[in-house]
């Protein structure tokens, strides 16, 4: 997602862009949609290694859009979601070899439930030593299903506790399943968090806003090369912005670049498809039904890329 302001800048897009990248779990293989092999995590950190990528904190790449400056093309985020056990026992272990840093966004009423699949505190506490603590709700909800004052007790709640526990108040938060719309977004806003963190497939230059950045998940096989290779495509997107209540795409609106002429799109359950640009307005008929409740909606211009998730509340 991208500040409004940013569609007045010159033709020629030529910010650098940086990559935040979200993993799960470590060398479970009974959850393969969300793991992440410790083989396979050697792999990517060799790769950043090897191809001078540097690994920065959240804070790092927060102060330079708070202030303005410029994004390096070398820069990486990693992040790690749920706080799971196997990150603490097998992922850990491998970041501390390397030196990366990392923000571990935690799931509070996992920890809090003493589930044996979740980290304790007193693990959370020792991962604090070499990485970021952020917030990733109380309860994990999916939050464009919930009332305002649901969403605001799940995060007054988790909030309140990790004051208890840790001392302080995260200012990063990531969206539970990476769901979220404009009400959903306006009313995290309302916490004064630093960082919102989506799970929207991007990257991250200068004008990204700080409460809607992009996050690619690593999961599975090695795709970091691949992934390395995205830039961002400043989008306003005008509909769809949420689901659609007769559940039907039955125009795809956007902001674009005024030197973008053609994008490719992708709606779930659908192939992709060409649509023309003209002056940078993106405006086409494409009657599609959705066929899924989280459905992904991909807009691609080579290897500039933007996305959005519809969730059916």
């Amino acid at each position: 997602m991208r500040k409004l302001f940013l569609l007045t800048l010159l033709p020629l897009y030529l910010w650098a862009d940086a990559h935040l990248f979200v993993f799960h779990r470590f060398g479970d293989d009974r959850h393969l949609s969300t793991n992440t092999s410790i083989e396979t995590l050697r792999a990517e950190f060799e790769y950043l290694k090897q191809n001078n990528y540097e690994v920065i904190t959240l804070k790092r790449l927060h102060n330079a859009l708070q202030k303005g400056e410029e994004i390096s093309d070398r820069w990486v985020v990693l992040t790690v979601d749920d706080s799971f056990k196997s990150f603490y026992e097998n992922g850990l272990p491998l970041f501390k070899e390397y030196n990366y840093p990392f923000t571990l966004f935690v799931y509070v009423q996992g920890t809090v439930g003493h589930y044996g699949d979740f980290m304790s505190w007193d693990e959370i506490k020792e991962s604090a030593k070499y990485g970021e603590i952020g917030f990733h709700s109380y309860g994990h909800p999916h939050l464009v299903s919930l009332s305002d004052q649901e969403i605001r007790q799940d995060t007054e709640k988790g909030l309140a506790i990790m004051q208890k526990k840790l001392g302080y108040k995260p200012k990063y938060y990531a969206y539970p399943y990476g769901e979220y719309d404009d009400r959903v977004r306006q009313n995290l806003k309302r916490f004064d968090f630093d960082l919102i963190i989506n799970q929207n497939a991007g990257a991250v230059d200068r004008q990204s806003d700080p409460h809607d950045l992009d996050r690619t998940a690593l999961t599975g096989a090695n795709t970091l090369k691949a992934k390395l290779r995205t830039r961002t495509l400043p989008t306003e997107w005008i509909f769809p912005k949420a689901w659609p209540k007769d559940g039907k795409i039955s125009t795809l609106e956007a902001t674009l670049p005024v030197e973008v002429k053609k994008i490719e799109y992708y709606v779930s359950g659908y192939g992709w498809e060409a649509l023309p640009v003209q002056e940078g307005k993106l405006a086409a008929r494409i009657d599609k039904k959705l066929k899924m409740r989280r459905t992904r909606i991909f807009l691609k211009n080579g290897n500039r890329q933007s996305s959005i998730i519809l969730v059916k509340p």
